[in-house]
């Protein structure tokens, strides 16, 4: 019997990319009966991965340039100097979504809103009360437990799991999705996710 088909989502949960590609990519997952697996990661520097504080300015000049062009082109509302990125931290958030999938729950809309309270809504995804109410608001009253400053022994093994398997696969930048091994960096990269599912969902998988 064929493995489920998968659209697995390497992403950091700050990246405007991640967050400008989130919904088309689970659309897309949909649309071929893929499972959308969430895994968050920070970018892989033993890849090769640059975080965007430490690049070069002309590097983050161009940055600025493609967001404005991708907000555009998408219409979808982002923040092009949002007031609290770079974020302090992003391990609370990231760690705060590996527990909701952990306790069962759908995490995905978790994870978009948060997102979206970073770069549309000016909200500070460092704070655990901010991340705590956006708990509650996507999951209910279960969600806020969730989110915690020091993570479970469960959740912190499955974050430094996700960082390892990035790191195995070659990913360096996020967001990477990767379908049946083959990695796609990037939501401009989301017509080649679309067809990648499409062309293994026909052979079975």
């Amino acid at each position: 019997m064929s493995e489920p088909l998968t659209l697995e989502v390497f992403y950091g949960i700050s990246s405007p990319w991640a967050y400008l590609g989130a919904r088309r990519a689970q659309s897309i997952a949909q649309k071929h009966g893929a499972q959308f697996i969430l895994r968050p990661i920070r970018v892989i520097e033993a890849n090769g991965g640059i975080p965007l504080r430490t690049r070069h300015q002309a590097r983050q000049d161009y940055h600025a340039l493609e967001l404005e062009r991708w907000r555009d082109f998408l219409g979808k509302p982002l923040n092009l100097k949002p007031k609290f990125y770079p974020c302090r931290t992003i391990e609370i958030a990231a760690k705060a979504v590996i527990a909701v999938k952990q306790a069962g729950l759908d995490a995905a809309p978790f994870s978009f809103a948060v997102q979206r309270a970073l770069w549309a809504e000016d909200r500070d995804i460092a704070d655990i009360q901010t991340l705590r109410d956006i708990a509650l608001a996507t999951i209910g009253d279960a969600g806020p437990p969730l989110v915690q400053a020091e993570a479970s022994p469960e959740v912190e093994a499955e974050w430094k799991g996700n960082l390892a398997e990035a790191e195995k696969l070659g990913i360096f930048g996020t967001p990477t999705y990767v379908v049946k091994g083959e990695l796609f960096w990037g939501q401009d990269r989301l017509d080649f996710v679309d067809r990648a599912l499409e062309r293994h969902a026909l052979i079975g998988h």
